[in-house]
């Protein structure tokens, strides 16, 4: 049932401020419902784009005017509206983001300070990155075995005719990366961003590489370590919780694998150029990266949104201008190739989504609350949906020192490697 309490003063304004500024949707058709009535805005594209939303509790309207992404996932966590379709939903939004900016422009310029303050106090410093990567990544491997395949691989998959379904495909995307690399027996792999060891173990028994991997979640290392022992890769694979900045030796390769994004843009020159130092010069580099719009990487770096709030505290996603400015700028490594993943990592949340509600029992009797679940429903949807219309974006880019080459992107057997 829709909620028929009373609207405060604050609450009325603040939803015709909302519906003001909705009305200029035009890519889309949505439709709202609240206890004062329904509201249906915007038109029905060829691609089918239309969500409904009800308004369940009037605090609803403060929260998204003043709070923006945060507020509206915030107010979903909490039960104040529920929609048929919330990727659509971000979709539509996404699309007109520009307009809906002007609902939220003058409570962004008053909340300044506070989201300035919010994002210093989780910066990427050596203790605040440990702090930020707890907060996400320690929530325990039995809440991530709810969703994730069953090599617990935390990124984008790559799907293919013979790979098409999630565990295949995210084997499949682990052994991309190792045939862009040109991964051999004598090969001394780093990866920077352990996960749950899946690329360390794949990469170690599928090319028999040693590879040392490093992390700074200790629930991460703790559960890696036993991985590599079930697997019997000890004599292959070592696992150490350093930070990036505290690295040494030097390495054949280097992998990366969606990690940037817990970085930070004032440690852009500290990380690259760190990658750089820890090859020799014959090494190349694989970074995967979750990218934003060049057009949009100023903005969101400087404004807290719901992810940072609830889900990567710290976290900045760069932009593909971002990332060559600064390789260009402290290393002496080569944008050789880049592959764009985006249309997978939409494929690969939807599986996401879908998995965790079919295991939102199993959730809920591991100690988490619907507020909790939803909380992650809203996270998967909110980055589908960014995904979906190009908003964000994934990339594999291959880094190379000078001189290595020619290169063949992907090698395959019978062809010449790039070495």
């Amino acid at each position: 049932m829709i909620a028929t309490r009373e609207f405060t003063a604050a609450q009325r304004a603040c939803r015709t401020m909302f519906l003001k500024t909705l009305a200029g949707i035009r890519r889309g058709r949505l439709v709202l419902r609240d206890g004062l009535g329904e509201t249906v805005l915007g038109e029905e594209t060829d691609d089918g784009l239309s969500a409904e939303v009800e308004i369940l509790d009037p605090a609803f309207y403060p929260a998204a005017v003043m709070e923006q992404s945060a507020g509206v996932g915030r107010a979903y966590m909490a039960g104040w509206w529920r929609c048929d379709d919330l990727v659509t939903l971000i979709r539509i939004f996404t699309r007109h983001e520009e307009v809906l900016r002007r609902w939220t422009r003058a409570a962004v310029t008053v909340l300044a300070p506070w989201q300035r303050l919010a994002l210093w106090r989780k910066r990427n410093s050596r203790d605040g990155s440990r702090r930020n990567i707890s907060e996400h990544y320690d929530l325990g491997e039995d809440f991530f075995e709810t969703f994730l395949d069953p090599s617990l691989t935390y990124s984008c998959a790559y799907f293919t005719d013979s790979a098409n379904d999630l565990e295949s495909a995210q084997r499949e995307k682990l052994d991309r990366a190792c045939r862009k690399l040109d991964l051999r027996a004598d090969d001394h792999l780093l990866e920077i961003g352990t996960g749950w060891g899946s690329l360390a173990i794949h990469a170690a028994r599928e090319y028999g590489c040693r590879v040392t991997t490093t992390t700074i979640s200790r629930e991460q290392a703790r559960f890696a370590r036993q991985r590599v022992r079930n697997e019997g890769l000890d004599d292959r694979i070592e696992i150490v919780e350093q930070d990036y900045r505290d690295l040494s030796g030097r390495f054949d390769k280097l992998i990366s694998i969606e990690m940037i994004e817990a970085v930070g843009v004032k440690f852009y020159p500290a990380y690259f150029r760190r990658c750089s130092e820890l090859l020799k010069d014959s090494g190349a580099m694989l970074l995967q990266a979750i990218t934003v719009d060049d057009r949009h990487f100023e903005h969101d770096a400087r404004h807290e949104d719901f992810i940072k709030r609830y889900i990567f505290p710290g976290g900045v996603i760069p932009s593909i201008h971002a990332i060559s400015q600064q390789v260009a700028r402290v290393t002496d490594l080569q944008i050789a190739h880049l592959e764009d993943m985006t249309a997978h990592y939409a494929e690969t949340l939807r599986l996401w989504r879908e998995r965790l509600l079919a295991a939102a029992d199993r959730v809920l009797a591991l100690g988490r609350d619907e507020e909790f679940l939803r909380c992650w429903e809203f996270y998967f949807a909110y980055c589908e949906g960014g995904f979906r219309e190009r908003r964000i974006g994934d990339v594999q880019m291959l880094l190379v020192k000078p001189g290595v080459g020619p290169l063949t992107p992907l090698r395959v057997p019978g062809e010449e490697s790039w070495r």
